[in-house]
């Protein structure tokens, strides 16, 4: 990423304390994280992309490539593909369950 605006972080990444970059949900899952709670893998968009998106009515440079990243890195981690039709993390619309 080297000098760009981070927009994405993965829970454990986060605390308590970055309410206002990671808004109220984002803070307490990276929290109960943090305290050792058992939460599956996921990450969080700041709340300054959001808010440049609705400015902008586009996602602000970078971001798009940041939250591929940080997907792709809890597939490794999980053994699990987003969407995959074997073993998927999420379920997409209109795909069938098994």
């Amino acid at each position: 990423m080297n000098n760009q605006k981070k927009y994405v972080y993965l829970f454990e990444e986060g605390n308590a304390g970055m309410t206002c970059l990671l808004g109220g949900k984002g803070a307490g899952l990276a929290e109960m994280i943090n305290i050792g709670l058992n939460v599956p893998p996921g990450f969080t968009i700041t709340t300054e992309a959001c808010i440049d998106f609705l400015k902008n009515d586009h996602f602000p440079e970078g971001m798009w490539d940041q939250t591929l990243e940080k997907l792709h890195e809890i597939e490794k981690r999980t053994g699990k593909k987003f969407g995959g039709s074997e073993n998927p993390y999420l379920y997409l619309s209109g795909q069938e369950h098994p």
